[in-house]
């Protein structure tokens, strides 16, 4: 899979743009501040309909205008799909081959990302939030139910907390109900992210070996506050936790049990990540980015789009080479950086883009 064209329309800085990609390796170049990252935020808004930096769509929107367009289109291996979303205070429209898509679960999977930016170096010893957004959109990228069972599980949370919060007295009868449909998506949902943490592991292990040239092995640990078993004693088990911290959650006003609180542990060597040095949570993450693109390509056929927002600089050398070679020769790939002078290695079929103030202009590269 890849992305062929991207076109904006007073997104962030961009008035008017339209760019066209190489297959293979697509490097943005320019100073702090000109655009590039919006730029490639744009591609993740695209494949996602959310950017990795704001919560707010209407930050999207280019100062005192009152809409934006995304468009492009995908070249997957059986078909060329249109792809768009608008975005104004009316709220986004989302379009698959031109037809409007009702639900967030018909439309992302369609085109996939992996994205490798400067914050997931706090993926290691960062709030546990940013671990369940990372499996959040990995799985939502991959099996679409995922999303379907979060959102609900998401709107049940919301409808408890909120009668905890407002309830004058607690009818004991009504927050069963809650609780049933609580632990019937819950449990789902700790089963999605238990198959996927295998999984990854199982992968993101062999390259932390080769990366770390066999020193070092990989552990992942999804940490429930609910564990996993089969979808019925995870039931039961939730059940009752739930009815355990009763009490609690009626004092404190808030649900104590559940995905919502869960988190993932990292073991370098059965040594708790926590603890190593930034080279190690660095082959770490680049690790999990390259197992990610594996793992997506398993479920779904095509290779996902990387995205490399200005990581190189990051990484050294050796790294650096680590990721070039771990990336496929048919994986689209697209870097944003200052300067070609720390790239290395570099294959001949990439494009080069000039970013300065709004604008982009393809350059003719000269690799040396």
């Amino acid at each position: 899979m890849w992305i062929k064209e991207l076109k904006l329309k007073n997104y962030r800085n961009y008035r008017e743009i339209k760019a066209q990609f190489s297959s293979g390796l697509n490097i943005f170049i320019g100073k702090n501040a000109q655009g590039k990252t919006n730029f490639l935020e744009a591609i993740y808004f695209l494949s996602l309909t959310r950017s990795h930096r704001t919560r707010f769509d209407k930050e999207l929107i280019r100062f005192n205008k009152r809409e934006a367009l995304i468009s492009g289109y995908i070249q997957r291996s059986d078909a060329k799909i249109p792809l768009e979303i608008s975005l104004s205070d009316r709220g986004r429209v989302t379009k698959v081959n031109h037809l409007k898509q009702a639900k967030l679960s018909d439309y992302v999977g369609t085109m996939t990302v992996v994205l490798f930016a400067p914050e997931d170096l706090q993926l290691v010893k960062g709030a546990p939030r940013l671990r369940r957004k990372f499996m959040d959109i990995d799985l939502g990228q991959i099996k679409p139910v995922y999303l379907s069972d979060l959102s609900h599980y998401n709107h049940v949370l919301k409808q408890r907390n909120t009668y905890l919060k407002t309830a004058e007295k607690i009818d004991s009868d009504f927050l069963a109900v809650l609780n049933e449909q609580l632990a019937d998506y819950g449990s789902r949902v700790i089963g999605h992210r238990s198959a996927f943490i295998r999984d990854l592991e199982k992968e993101a292990d062999k390259h932390h070996q080769i990366i770390s040239n066999d020193l070092e092995r990989l552990h992942i640990h999804y940490s429930s506050s609910v564990p996993y078993t089969d979808y019925s004693e995870t039931y039961k088990e939730f059940i009752k936790q739930l009815q355990k911290k009763q009490a609690r959650d009626m004092i404190k006003k808030n649900t104590s049990v559940g995905p919502h609180r869960d988190d993932l542990e990292f073991f370098i060597n059965d040594i708790n990540a926590d603890f190593g040095s930034q080279g190690q949570h660095r082959s770490l993450i680049l690790s999990l980015k390259l197992a990610e693109i594996e793992l997506i390509k398993a479920v779904t056929g095509d290779y996902p789009i990387l995205l490399l927002d200005d990581v190189m600089s990051e990484l050294d050398s050796q790294r650096q080479t680590k990721l070039l070679q771990g990336i496929k020769e048919n994986v689209q790939t697209f870097i944003t950086t200052t300067s070609l002078e720390h790239l290395t290695n570099l294959p001949d079929n990439l494009k080069i883009f000039m970013i300065d103030q709004g604008q982009i202009k393809e350059e003719n590269p000269k690799i040396t």
